[in-house]
């Protein structure tokens, strides 16, 4: 199982993210699926609406997974997300700012879906690279 749902979570990473694939998020994420990240809202629709966004500012956008463990039905990946700010992102215009966030996603999986996800992430040093609030980032 765990071999399985590891390969489930890094083909999410792939064909969602680093793919583009918006039909993707349609064979990953079930209609309800949860979260505890607010601004990705709950369910599948949700998660759209915000992958979206995130399309529109970096089309380049790219996970590369650092490390992941998987255990029973859960699956921990460390990533690191770079992209390029070429679109309107959080009523921001295009900026050209290459960005680099580090993360962890624990994810739930459940019958072949990303049932589950809990996401910690630097969105601070992520508004600071875009130099939406103050501090700088080396």
């Amino acid at each position: 199982m765990s071999a399985t749902n590891k390969e489930l979570a890094t083909q999410f990473f792939e064909q969602i993210w680093n793919q583009g694939d918006e039909s993707a998020i349609d064979r990953f994420i079930p209609e309800n699926a949860q979260g505890n990240d607010p601004d990705f809202g709950a369910g599948r629709e949700g998660f759209r609406k915000q992958w979206k966004q995130w399309r529109v500012g970096f089309p380049d956008l790219h996970f590369a997974i650092r490390d992941m463990i998987s255990e029973g039905d859960k699956v921990l990946t460390r990533w690191e997300l770079t992209g390029t700010h070429t679109g309107e992102f959080l009523g921001l215009a295009a900026t050209g700012t290459k960005i680099k966030v580090g993360g962890m996603s624990l994810d739930r999986i459940a019958d072949g879906w990303v049932a589950e996800g809990f996401d910690g992430w630097d969105a601070l040093g992520l508004r600071q690279q875009l130099a939406l609030c103050p501090g700088t980032r080396e």
